[in-house]
């Protein structure tokens, strides 16, 4: 068992309110007001300025209730050996790896929002407002004997720790810029440091609804019925797990997160102003779905020390598709799978898992 640090110690005492939780922010306070850059590098360097050496700190109870909606979504009504379909899971259940995406959810209200339903917390200036998520990792601590444990249980009073990492100009393969965003988030208990989640995202310069076009209908979606998934033969005798979701099942998650991003839920948007020919499937959606695959097929039911992932391609609501097991190495005695969402041939998350 990790000891909480010191320096928590005094950070969880400062925030507890009398009878309440409370959520702060610690020493971030942005240089200007609604900034405007001419390129990705005034961007990447306002974003350095108004958050590097700053840490900001909210606080959370791990409910069981959203901890039971989302293993419903998911269409995984056991957890730890539980029933959940009726009861929410008791105290001290722990919570499975990636599941913890349904806490520290964004704040603020509806009009803080960007103009396609993102919160702006950590967000580029403009017109670099387009945000996707890009990718990241994800790291458990272990317990004494060297094995990862799901530290993180219904019923903690838990922290969450955010920074900026770094913030750069980048240019797309079709030569318009972008900026690469990647923060940390320590999310401690009281029992100490559960894991760290580094995520990266993508901003993109905003579209102009004036000049985007329709694209075609998907001709291989299916978004009538409730979402599927189902294990199926997969390749090198690994099983392999088909999914295909359906705009509910994508709501529901979007609720879930507390999500307002339109490209999950509202066509017209979608396709109209984003060109996209369908409804997108979330990029955490597919990761959490990738660790409950490693945990079923590699991991005998207990969580990995890491997977560090990145987006590839989009899926759309209706589409089928599966997860899969690529290559297995071991690196130093330790062995790590490569974990892959495909739609067809077309590999649309590539992960890697270590155990």
């Amino acid at each position: 068992m990790i000891p909480r640090a010191p320096f928590l110690n005094r950070a969880w005492n400062a925030a507890r309110g009398p009878g309440k939780l409370q959520c702060r922010k610690l020493s971030i306070t942005p240089l200007r007001r609604a900034p405007i850059a001419t390129t990705a590098k005034d961007a990447a360097n306002h974003l350095l300025e108004t958050f590097s050496g700053s840490t900001s700190v909210r606080r959370q109870l791990i409910d069981a209730n959203q901890l039971q909606k989302l293993a419903l979504t998911l269409g995984r009504p056991t957890l730890n050996g539980v029933d959940v379909s009726e009861n929410a899971p008791p105290a001290g259940t722990p919570v499975p790896p990636g599941y913890h995406l349904v806490y520290f959810t964004p704040n603020g209200v509806e009009s803080e929002l960007g103009a396609d339903g993102t919160d702006r917390t950590f967000n580029a200036p403009q017109p670099f407002t387009r945000r996707m998520w890009a990718g990241g990792r994800m790291q458990w601590k272990s317990d004494d004997e060297g094995e990862a444990s799901p530290i993180l249980r219904v019923g903690d009073e838990a922290e969450e720790h955010t920074k900026l990492v770094s913030a750069t100009p980048k240019t797309s393969r079709t030569g318009s810029e972008m900026v690469l965003v990647e923060v940390d988030k320590e999310i401690w208990t009281p029992r100490g440091l559960a894991m760290v989640d580094r995520r990266s995202w993508i901003f993109r310069p905003e579209v102009d609804p004036q000049t985007a076009k329709e694209p075609p209908a998907l001709a291989d979606a299916n978004t009538r019925g409730a979402s599927e998934m189902k294990d199926i033969e997969g390749n090198g005798g690994h099983q392999a797990r088909q999914y295909r979701w359906s705009p509910t099942g994508l709501f529901r998650f979007s609720a879930l997160t507390f999500n307002g991003h339109k490209i999950h839920y509202n066509e017209d948007w979608t396709r109209l102003v984003e060109s996209h020919p369908g409804l997108v499937v979330h990029g955490p959606l597919n990761l959490i779905c990738s660790l409950d695959y490693w945990r079923d097929v590699h991991g005998n039911g207990r969580p990995p020390s890491e997977i560090t992932y990145r987006a590839l391609s989009p899926l759309y609501a209706g589409q089928t598709y599966q997860i899969q097991t690529g290559e297995v190495k071991n690196t130093e005695d330790i062995p790590n799978w490569e974990v892959l969402v495909k739609r067809g041939d077309v590999v649309c998350m590539k992960a890697e898992v270590k155990k």
